[in-house]
């Protein structure tokens, strides 16, 4: 099964956005990581006033669905613009059809994170296609 999910994007008020969201909707966040939580990269540093942005977040709707979001910018998302500033996140339940998803939405567009085995756990890559649409495609490894 696979499942679909909103990513949003902001500049430096994602934990603002969140909390205002968890207060309208409900809920409890399920996993917040900062920048500074990310094993070092030199090749894409954190400066100092990303450490405690927001990297990820996430926010349960429902049992199948959940807002999730981040603070872009910093070398691992585009520059936030408004119009620009979400993804369509799709959860596979093989790497194999994340592969075929990942390798179809990219013809014609343009690969922003090749699929790859991350930090936390998931086979994942971001692209955004030759409509514009950003998707994030993912595969949990350990499910």
């Amino acid at each position: 099964m696979k499942t679909v999910n909103i990513y949003l994007i902001f500049d430096g008020q994602c934990e603002e956005a969140f909390n205002l969201y968890r207060s309208v909707i409900g809920g409890e966040f399920d996993g917040i990581s900062r920048y500074k939580d990310a094993p070092e990269d030199p090749s894409k540093p954190v400066s100092p006033e990303y450490r405690e942005r927001i990297m990820h977040i996430v926010l349960p709707i429902s049992n199948e669905t959940m807002l999730m979001g981040g603070d872009g910018g910093e070398g691992w998302t585009d520059k936030h613009i408004t119009g620009n500033n979400f993804s369509v996140s799709i959860s596979t339940d093989s790497k194999e059809n994340a592969d075929e998803i990942f390798n179809g939405l990219s013809k014609g567009g343009k690969v922003n994170m090749p699929m790859t085995s991350t930090f936390w756990g998931d086979y994942f890559g971001m692209l955004t296609d030759k409509f514009g649409v950003n998707w994030m495609v993912s595969h949990t490894i350990n499910s």
